[in-house]
């Protein structure tokens, strides 16, 4: 795969961003772009867990699903849920271990609210001067911040949690801007960085 293309509107993208018409609306409106909401974080912290050794495709295909099951991702509604009856349902990824630390993520986020909040804690991460990767080659799979943040997550009770899901999901909500130099959309990104 090309590191960034042109696609068939014109635009510079990273090359995976549009390898396919899901990945590329995926890819220009939500990848990167910062969320600073409980909910939202929670969201794709669970949607990043979801996905670990599986492709990222079916976890867009999915999403609609996993949102009517998991009540849009409330934490409140998701702590109460039921592994059993999850199990059954055709809707999610019918993965015990990962159910089961979706829930229990839930609680975690809400006990959090008291101390520091899940969104005070995720962008207390955030890095700023990081220059822009220019390739795949210069992209990591996790960094420091990442491993930091993963064990203080799993101190608050947080599951699943690893170095890895934790900076797919610092890449996801933006704290990352990891949009190759070249992509349109990495600019876009910073702007929108700036204004938080």
């Amino acid at each position: 795969m090309a590191d960034v293309i042109r696609g068939p509107d014109g635009k510079r993208r990273c090359g995976w961003g549009d390898s396919s018409d899901e990945y590329r609306r995926y890819h220009d409106t939500e990848w990167g772009r910062p969320i600073v909401d409980e909910q939202g974080l929670y969201e794709r912290l669970c949607l990043e867990l979801l996905q670990s050794g599986l492709s990222w495709a079916l976890i867009l295909r999915k999403r609609d699903g996993l949102r009517e099951a998991f009540a849009g991702f409330d934490p409140e509604v998701v702590a109460g849920l039921k592994v059993a009856p999850l199990l059954e349902d055709e809707r999610v990824i019918r993965n015990r271990a990962k159910l089961e630390a979706i829930v229990q993520n839930a609680k975690a986020t809400i006990a959090m609210r008291g101390e520091t909040p899940l969104p005070e804690l995720i962008w207390g991460y955030r890095r700023r001067n990081k220059r822009a990767p220019r390739n795949y080659s210069e992209m990591v799979s996790f960094s420091p911040e990442s491993t930091e943040l993963a064990k203080e997550l799993k101190r608050r009770g947080f599951a699943f949690v690893g170095p890895t899901t934790v900076y797919s999901t610092l890449q996801a909500v933006g704290v990352v801007n990891d949009h190759l130099a070249g992509c349109f959309v990495r600019a876009q990104v910073e702007g929108e960085r700036r204004r938080l």
